[in-house]
């Protein structure tokens, strides 16, 4: 196969690295010179600056999104136009405007999309799933995720004041680009039937959107729960807890682990002397680190543009994890809660 690469800061270098990792050789680079990583790993791979000119002259089989959000769609529409298949980086856009445009132009040129969600490779969330989908925790009733960052340290190597999540322009602030719990809390739970959210730039770094948001979600399982979302915390936090009638799942995004603490007593029950509640604890395969998530995430996509899976992520839960980012921009200015369209 052929790919295309657009977008070559870091994300974008990762999936470069990968692709080669995983044995694929054939790789075109897209790019606008604007990159702060060194440019040594990229030598004798060929280059284009035009997107037309890209997909004319190389006829790539997969085209993968690494650019800036807002300028997602830019690359990805005529991609699938081209009848490339397709890795789109998440968010899947700033706004909601024109993924009407890529979906009915995948589906007229057979263009697979699959989007960057690499948390659904996750082996212990994938436990977590598998426990809630056999009934494990019986009826689930609130559920909250927890993921801080700081900013400046993401990469190191470049101003953050510069970066795409520093920068309204580009799509940038917490809600858009710390999207992966609303994703996988629908991958875990279902889908949410509304939300409500406080968000705003309240530490002193330098940037125009918003740097801590707070989310409620109510889930149409009938679960509440939330999300907290900052670019703020040293050290980095990532956390999630998931109660259930029978138990609660806790799972640490940053050491990989999942706990489930498990009760014998029947819910709603009193007892002078309850039973001590059992831990299983699940840990990820020995070895384990981030960058299996991206690797696991490129052989799903190179077997989906095979047309051996379908994607395990596609553009409509993309596009589904943005509308609730945006939605919760929404509550935030108008003080209410929002209500969210599923079908």
């Amino acid at each position: 196969m052929k790919f295309l690469i657009a977008g070559l800061g870091s994300i974008g270098r990762r999936h470069f690295r990968n692709l080669i990792a995983s044995g694929e050789k054939d790789i075109v680079l897209l790019r606008s010179h604007r990159a702060t990583l060194p440019e040594e790993e990229l030598a004798g791979y060929p280059v284009e600056t035009e997107l037309r000119a890209a997909l004319k002259n190389h006829k790539p089989d997969a085209v993968i999104v690494a650019n800036p959000t807002a300028l997602h769609l830019d690359v990805a529409i005529p991609a699938a136009e081209a009848g490339c298949h397709i890795l789109l980086e998440k968010p899947v856009s700033d706004s909601l405007d024109r993924l009407d445009v890529l979906q009915n132009a995948a589906e007229k040129s057979g263009s697979r999309i699959l989007v960057g969600f690499q948390f659904r490779y996750h082996p212990t969330l994938n436990k977590a799933r598998a426990l809630i989908q056999a009934g494990a925790l019986g009826k689930i009733l609130t559920v909250h995720a927890h993921w801080g960052e700081y900013l400046p340290q993401w990469h190191p190597w470049e101003d953050y004041r510069q970066s795409y999540a520093a920068r309204a322009d580009l799509g940038g602030g917490v809600l858009r680009t710390l999207t992966h719990p609303l994703d996988y809390l629908r991958y875990l739970v279902g889908e949410v039937e509304s939300l409500w959210s406080f968000s705003g730039h309240v530490s002193a770094l330098e940037m125009d959107v918003e740097d801590v948001a707070e989310i409620g979600l109510k889930f149409e399982g009938g679960a509440l729960g939330g999300v907290h979302l900052n670019y703020v915390q040293r050290p980095p936090a990532h956390r999630l807890e998931i109660v259930g009638a029978n138990g609660t799942l806790r799972w640490d995004g940053l050491e990989g682990g999942l706990y489930f603490l498990k009760t014998s007593a029947p819910f709603g029950s009193f007892s002078d002397d309850p039973p001590a509640p059992v831990m299983d604890i699940f840990s990820p395969p020995e070895g384990f680190e981030r960058n299996q998530l991206f690797l696991a995430q490129t052989r799903h996509f190179v077997e989906s543009a095979l047309g051996k899976v379908e994607p395990r992520c596609t553009l409509a839960d993309g596009a589904m994890a943005l509308r609730l980012a945006l939605a919760a921009q929404e509550s935030q200015e108008s003080g209410r809660v929002i209500q969210i369209q599923n079908r």
